[in-house]
């Protein structure tokens, strides 16, 4: 489920229309260490990982509509960062990947 989820995320971000190109490859570059760290999450933390996955999808299908609402990106990143946090000294560049694709979706011009 994880990496379906991931992978609707990728393709979500390799077709968001007007993006630019420099973010769109920076932003896949951030999904493909995101998918790494949470499928060593997921080895002892499933449940956690996929929700990690779906707050990330969420976020970014939010953030890449053709005219987001900025209240549901900001619930969206508020709910992937909430999915993280408990990892912040166990897994801290799974961390540090989500504050930064967040980061970036947040700055899509919003």
């Amino acid at each position: 489920m994880m990496d379906e989820t991931l992978g609707k995320l990728e393709q979500r971000l390799q077709h968001a229309p007007g993006m630019d190109p420099n973010q769109r490859e920076e932003l896949l570059e951030l999904v493909r260490e995101l998918r790494r760290e949470v499928q060593g999450l997921s080895q002892t933390h499933q449940d956690e990982a996929n929700s990690i996955a779906g707050f990330a999808q969420l976020s970014a299908f939010e953030a890449t509509k053709e005219r987001p609402n900025p209240r549901l990106v900001k619930i969206s990143l508020e709910g992937l960062k909430a999915a993280v946090e408990q990892f912040e000294s166990s897994h801290p560049r799974l961390v540090r990947v989500v504050n930064h694709i967040s980061q970036m979706l947040a700055n899509l011009g919003i």
